[in-house]
């Protein structure tokens, strides 16, 4: 899971972000609109209504240490669903290297 940010506002919302979601077991990526001001808990209903909602529960989120993923509310979230938030550095190739190379394609 990382932001894209920066983006050319678009759409009737204007929409400058994009939060990347990659699924390592199908390696699919589901690609989010968004806000780059967005708060951590809209990122979280976000998130809820387009992944949750379609997909499940993940057993396990891999992000790197943007303040939108490990807030207070992400943190909650996470303990809410009994899940396991796992963080790591920025571009580590060993951890979120995948959701890098997608990013970096689109």
């Amino acid at each position: 899971m990382d932001w894209v940010t920066g983006l050319v506002p678009g759409g009737k919302e204007n929409f400058n972000s994009c939060l990347v979601i990659l699924d390592r077991y199908f390696k699919s990526v589901r690609c989010l609109s968004c806000h780059k001001e967005d708060t951590a808990t809209y990122t979280a209903l976000l998130f809820l209504d387009n992944i949750i909602a379609t997909c499940g529960v993940p057993k396990i989120i891999i992000s790197d240490r943007d303040p939108k993923s490990i807030s207070e509310f992400w943190t909650n979230l996470y303990d809410m669903l009994g899940e396991k938030i796992s963080l790591f550095t920025a571009y580590n190739a060993q951890t979120d290297g995948l959701a890098e190379r997608m990013i970096r394609t689109m």
